[in-house]
């Protein structure tokens, strides 16, 4: 006979749900999923495609036929995983590669913890990693399809922090880099290569204000790992102008808006104490500019996330909640 759990009162009720919340997530990414498929077509569809079908079912048959549970897929969890996936993918990822990434994201990440509620780590980036490191030379192919807007060549090329790695590197200065590039404001809504969750910058914080004002997120997190930035690419670029990016770069490029606004935000693997919120959205932000600034990768978004997602239990422990009842 199964037992019920009830905690001491005072019972708190929220008009919110799990598939609620979800639902509002997945409106929220629509602006930038609705541009990307405007820049890349049928390709960015396919990968959106593939990618939430095989989260949706991998989840749905790990529940019926390894947990033996009822279907966890109605509260939308699932299909979250897959679009935030697929926003980590380029858009001319072959399917096979982006039904891995899912089972890794859902079957390892999520479902060997025990499901939604329960991960240590972010799902859809943990499933992004295992890619970028199994399969480098698919995750770094940043081709061009052509898109429902306009044609463009299939041609490779570069992210504007991957082409910042390669200037640099072949003794190219930043300002010249900037200047032959145009990157600064071409990273706020175009045809740039890249991953889906890279090409607006506009579109992001768009949705990202939509979940500010259902009140599905908290802001201190974003606004720690954007401060952080913002500082470290101030200090750095005010000491070497001609080696280190400054803020506006470092804010719009890469996929640090879509990483702070909708995968730092994760209720479940971010600390639920506003304290230990900012210092984990500082230590990501940190952790970003580091690799942006000395590693041998040129972005560093995700595994600055799942580094801090180690942190998390720490914080939780340092910085309680406040409890009701108590002084």
């Amino acid at each position: 006979m199964e037992k019920l759990l009830v905690s001491p009162s005072p019972h708190i009720h929220a008009k919110t749900s799990t598939s609620v919340i979800m639902r509002d997530v997945i409106i929220a990414l629509a602006p930038a999923i609705l541009v990307s498929l405007l820049f890349y077509g049928w390709s960015e569809l396919l990968v959106l495609g593939v990618s939430v079908a095989s989260c949706v079912l991998i989840e749905w048959a790990i529940t019926k036929w390894m947990l033996h549970r009822p279907s966890t897929i109605g509260d939308l969890s699932a299909v979250v995983t897959g679009l935030l996936l697929a926003m980590n993918l380029p858009a001319t990822t072959p399917w096979w590669i982006v039904f891995i990434g899912a089972l890794v994201a859902i079957g390892v990440a999520k479902m060997t913890f025990g499901g939604l509620g329960q991960n240590v780590f972010n799902p859809a980036i943990t499933g992004r990693v295992f890619l970028l490191i199994s399969f480098p030379t698919y995750m770094t192919d940043w081709s061009m399809p052509s898109g429902f807007v306009k044609s463009v060549d299939a041609v490779s090329g570069s992210t504007p922090l991957s082409a910042l790695k390669e200037a640099l590197l072949s003794g190219t200065s930043i300002p010249d880099f900037m200047q032959a590039n145009n990157y600064t404001w071409q990273t706020l809504l175009t045809d740039i290569g890249g991953s889906v969750g890279e090409i607006s910058a506009i579109a992001l914080l768009v949705g990202f204000a939509y979940l500010l004002v259902r009140k599905v997120v908290k802001i201190w997190i974003p606004l720690s790992i954007f401060a952080t930035v913002a500082v470290i690419s101030l200090i750095f670029n005010s000491i070497d102008p001609a080696a280190y990016t400054g803020v506006l770069f470092n804010l719009k490029t890469g996929g640090l808006i879509l990483g702070a606004c909708f995968m730092a935000t994760d209720y479940v693997t971010s600390p639920m104490s506003r304290t230990g919120g900012i210092i984990y959205g500082i230590g990501i932000g940190f952790i970003v500019m580091m690799i942006r600034y000395f590693g041998s990768y040129p972005e560093g978004v995700s595994f600055a996330i799942l580094i801090m997602n180690c942190v998390v239990p720490l914080l939780n422990n340092w910085f309680h909640q406040k409890k009701y009842g108590r002084n």
